[in-house]
């Protein structure tokens, strides 16, 4: 009589094995064994991290459900993917969507935007920026910067991307290349495009004020377009209008625009640019605490060299190079204005910001040239071509602008290695490359670069904070992930968090490091092992694994967030989600 009941009993329990057995893994993937660094700058701990789709669905000492995939962290640290606060990827992820310098760093954003933005861009924009390409060209697709964003996506990228929009090219949108002021009625029509931008889900408004004709830009113009930023959630981000001789009163006119538009503010790489300026940091601390002790949200971000890399247009008067590089050059080819941008150049104290004065002809190294017949000139310094060709170095760099048809990319060697280290220790400093993402490879082995586009962050989390211990490593992670997150008022991401963006690195404390130098910069940095972007494994084993799962990160004025757009006031954001 018994039978049927053990069959019975037989038959659901094989029924409920072949139900479980049929189940799915709650997560998509595992990290185990790790040494987590959640971001909040506190101590580490030993734990898992468990991803379903693109979130974060568990976070703790030991995850309670199985995993499709696991990786084995074998005690290594894990952490919230690197925020680059000033990324030049703009076209180099368009040749190469891999951004391999980047994530062999652990970097999952780029954040783009520094004056100039791909968008908003008139026909005649276009028209200028397809005739001035350099190594890397491509067709242009789109108009506003919402739309490059989504193209560039679209088409698939390994990192995350996110921009401010261009005050320089908002500027260039309604006046054009010209030192003109704006009308009422035209500074309305350039607030309205930095309105556009930000409920596309711009960041806010980037400024670089040495550069024409970003530099045309007083100071009333920057606090009407920055207004506009805070109102819908954004910053204000900025080159200042100098970081060299007039440091001080830039940062003051940065904390003037700050006060008076409302919106928070960020200093682009902060430094003191030339040996005569490099006990101004104490000061500039200074300035910049005391404004946050206020209550005013004054931060920064820097990168971790000694050396700037911009054009020689940062070594001539911004008058002459009115109307873009085209008429920049016709000018210089009259020997009158060339006898007048000379005598600039060599003006001890001159009233633009002439970085090449600081750095000396030695101290400027030319790496990028458009001009075929130019390339193999780079890698050498101004003064051995301005000695080979017998001229002097100001005639050099003159001559080398004309014949390249451009602004020629330099490196200028310009600050205090004592000042790089102290700044990293800053609580309210982030980190950005000021480079583009590269690899060595390609279009990229056609120029050169500054060391900081392969080993920036790396170069922190290594020389700095392992080496010389200018921080600790989990605050050094906080100000890499969490903390500009926060500043940019990013939605669910910089924490390893439930919820938040699997945005996640595997890397090795004790190995971590920049590789390239001065004379050899594209090399890879070491010590990043796995990257996670958007719960896609995009570097295994320090390999890419063509997984291209970078999606565009919205800032808090997008009109797609249920509580997003455009408020009255820029005090009206409460600045924290």
């Amino acid at each position: 009589m018994q039978k049927p009941v053990l069959l019975s009993l037989a038959a659901f329990l094989l029924a409920s094995t072949s139900a479980w057995a049929a189940s799915p893994p709650a997560y998509d993937l595992l990290i185990r064994n790790a040494e987590i660094y959640d971001g909040s700058g506190g101590a580490p701990f030993k734990g898992e991290v468990a991803i379903k789709e693109d979130r974060i669905a568990y976070v703790g000492a030991k995850a309670p459900e199985t995993a499709a995939s696991v990786i084995d962290a074998g005690g290594k640290a894990v952490s919230p993917g690197f925020i680059n606060m000033l990324s030049w990827a703009t076209d180099s992820l368009i040749a190469d969507p891999r951004g391999l310098s980047e994530l062999k760093q652990g970097v999952t954003l780029e954040v783009m935007g520094e004056g100039s933005s791909m968008g908003p861009w008139s026909p005649e924009m276009k028209r200028l920026e397809t005739q001035r390409m350099g190594d890397i060209k491509y067709d242009i697709a789109w108009t506003t910067l919402d739309e490059y964003m989504s193209w560039l996506t679209r088409r698939g990228v390994a990192l995350n991307v996110a921009s401010f929009v261009g005050a320089a090219t908002v500027r260039e949108n309604v006046l054009g290349e010209g030192d003109v002021d704006p009308t009422p009625e035209q500074l309305a029509q350039m607030r309205r495009l930095v309105v556009e931008a930000m409920e596309d889900g711009a960041l806010g408004v980037g400024s670089s004020i040495i550069y024409a004709p970003g530099s045309y830009a007083e100071t009333p113009e920057l606090i009407a377009l920055a207004t506009e930023a805070g109102r819908c959630g954004g910053m204000y981000i900025s080159h200042m209008r100098s970081e060299a001789d007039r440091l001080l009163e830039a940062i003051d006119e940065l904390i003037e625009i700050s006060k008076a538009s409302g919106a928070p503010a960020e200093i682009y790489h902060l430094k003191q640019a030339g040996k005569t300026n490099w006990d101004k940091l104490d000061p500039a601390i200074a300035r910049i605490e005391a404004a946050r002790a206020a209550g005013h949200r004054i931060t920064a971000d820097m990168y971790t060299y000694t050396a700037g890399s911009t054009g020689l247009d940062a070594a001539m008067p911004t008058w002459v190079q009115a109307g873009g590089v085209e008429n920049w050059i016709a000018r210089m080819k009259d020997p009158t204005t060339r006898a007048k941008v000379l005598a600039e150049m060599r003006q001890e104290k001159p009233d633009f910001e002439n970085l090449y004065r600081h750095a000396g002809a030695e101290g400027t190294l030319l790496v990028g040239f458009k001009n075929p017949a130019l390339k193999p000139l780079t890698g050498k310094t101004l003064a051995e071509v301005a000695k080979e060709r017998g001229v002097s170095p100001e005639d050099a760099a003159i001559d080398l602008v004309i014949e390249d048809g451009s602004r020629v990319q330099v490196v200028y060697f310009l600050m205090s290695e004592e000042n790089v280290a102290r700044q990293t220790a800053l609580p309210w400093m982030s980190f950005g490359s000021d480079a583009s993402a590269q690899a060595p490879e390609g279009p990229f082995l056609k120029s050169s670069t500054h060391p900081r586009a392969y080993g920036n962050f790396a170069r922190l989390l290594g020389k700095y904070v392992r080496d010389e211990k200018t921080t600790t490593l989990a605050d050094a992670v906080r100000r890499l992930s969490a903390y500009p997150a926060q500043n940019l008022g990013l939605k669910d991401r910089g924490l390893l968090k439930v919820g938040y963006h699997a945005d996640v690195v595997v890397f090795d404390p004790q190995t971590i490091g920049d590789v390239g130098t001065y004379e050899k910069p594209a090399q890879f940095a070491t010590g990043v092992r796995d990257v996670i972007v958007n719960g896609k494994l995009v570097l295994k084993d320090g390999e890419p694994t063509g997984q291209l799962s970078g999606q565009v990160v919205r800032g808090r004025g997008w009109k797609g967030w249920a509580d997003g757009g455009c408020r009255v006031s820029a005090k009206d954001w409460s600045w924290a989600w």
